[in-house]
């Protein structure tokens, strides 16, 4: 028998307790011993529920039990997560986590702590919620090189922008809305602004290329500025906005960047609504593949959880083989990236042209007097911005996904 604990008896950690419960004859199968919860951290106490006789309110009760080889981390944060992920691995016991502030900022460290002490560190939960997305990089894709990783890996930000595009609301009114649904924060700036998705673009990228991605070094935009005129020039242009967390490999380096953007139909991202995530990778030899699912809630996440728990029991005094080095990986300066852009400003034709070059697609809203939009041409982000700061009556603008890789998508 495999005996485990759980820090943080919250959404994901109860989660965890029911699908072990729920699955325990599934997963004895599957592993060759029962796999069950022998102690819970937590500060509180849980009255009437069936985990109430296993909570304890002092971590040393985990970490000096010789019996619990695995010790899941749902706590979230940095602190007290890192010191005592840090002292269980020291310990000789495997951790896995739905962390991913801990393991966009301690991730290597933890990983190497593990490495020396024949456990694992695992996190499959922390990039996607339920999406197997970290197993798929670590195991289908080994063979490939990685040449982009594209996602929508926040659902607070999808659910309002879905809401925006297919309920005509304000971004104020739609964030209203997702926090009386419960799926947005009293104070939701780590969502909205992108750094959510920021952690996890890192996390994912580091996997797929090898090298270390400092997560704060990814240039981050939220949405905090998309309005509803935006989502009907969206419209119009057949495309959506949706904030995509994306890393690519191009012949200089590799780059990545968390913001809005306007992709068209043709990409598969659009299709993405709601509260759900998706990632699309693209490899040199199989192409591009997607994998969609719920990317957060308890049972979703602590799905991922109870996989990683699993392969922590099947492979007990053996780290699992993953790539992902020490090394730290510059990224790519994004000003470098030609794209086109769409644009929103205020005056006429001759002076789009004047200050951008060549535009296409010039689209008019009815009810919105005196503006129009358009795209420009294909041109490094450098190029674009120092236009645009030469231009007068941009009322706003968006990077716009390349067409042809979309139809490739």
């Amino acid at each position: 028998m495999a005996k485990i604990a759980i820090m943080g008896y919250g959404t994901v950690g109860a989660g965890v307790y029911k699908t072990l419960a729920m699955n325990k004859d599934a997963i004895k199968r599957r592993v060759g011993e029962e796999v069950t919860v022998k102690r819970i951290l937590d500060l509180r106490e849980f009255p009437g529920d069936p985990a109430e006789k296993l909570v304890t309110h002092e971590f040393t009760d985990i970490l000096n039990d010789t019996e619990i080889s695995v010790v899941v981390e749902t706590m979230g944060g940095l602190k007290p997560s890192y010191p005592f992920t840090k002292q269980l691995l020291e310990a000789g016991k495997s951790v896995c986590t739905s962390n991913k502030e801990l393991v966009a900022a301690h991730g290597v460290e933890l990983r190497e702590t593990a490495r020396e002490h024949h456990v694992n560190y695992l996190f499959e939960a922390s990039c996607g919620g339920g999406i197997p997305i970290i197993r798929v990089l670590n195991t289908a894709l080994t063979a490939e090189e990685i040449e982009e990783v594209t996602g929508i890996l926040n659902g607070t930000t999808n659910y309002i922008l879905t809401s925006m595009a297919e309920e005509g609301k304000e971004f104020g009114d739609a964030l209203k809305e997702a926090q009386e649904k419960g799926y947005a924060e009293l104070h939701p700036e780590a969502d909205v602004e992108g750094h959510d998705a920021r952690r996890k673009i890192a996390i994912l990228s580091s996997l797929a290329y090898g090298k270390h991605i400092n997560w704060e070094e990814v240039p981050t935009e939220g949405i905090t500025k998309v309005d509803k005129a935006d989502i009907r020039y969206a419209k119009a242009l057949d495309c959506k906005i949706k904030l995509l967390a994306t890393s690519r490999r191009e012949e200089k380096g590799i780059w990545a960047l968390v913001a809005p953007m306007m992709i068209g139909s043709e990409n598969p991202l659009t299709a993405v609504g709601g509260v759900m995530n998706a990632v699309m990778v693209k490899g040199n030899a199989v192409g591009t593949t997607m994998y969609y699912g719920s990317g957060a809630g308890s049972l979703p996440t602590a799905s991922a959880v109870c996989g990683d728990v699993i392969d922590c029991v099947k492979h007990k005094g053996m780290t699992i083989r993953t790539e992902y080095s020490t090394e730290n990986l510059t990224l790519l300066p994004v000003n470098e990236v030609p794209r086109p852009f769409f644009v929103r400003m205020k005056g006429n034709e001759e002076d789009a042209k004047k200050a951008f070059g060549s535009i296409s697609q010039v689209i008019r809203l009815e009810g919105l007097e005196g503006e129009f939009g358009f795209l420009t041409e294909m041109m490094p982000e450098k190029t674009f911005r120092e236009k645009l700061e030469k231009a007068e009556g941009v009322i706003n603008w968006y990077r716009r996904g390349k067409m042809e890789e979309e139809q490739e998508a």
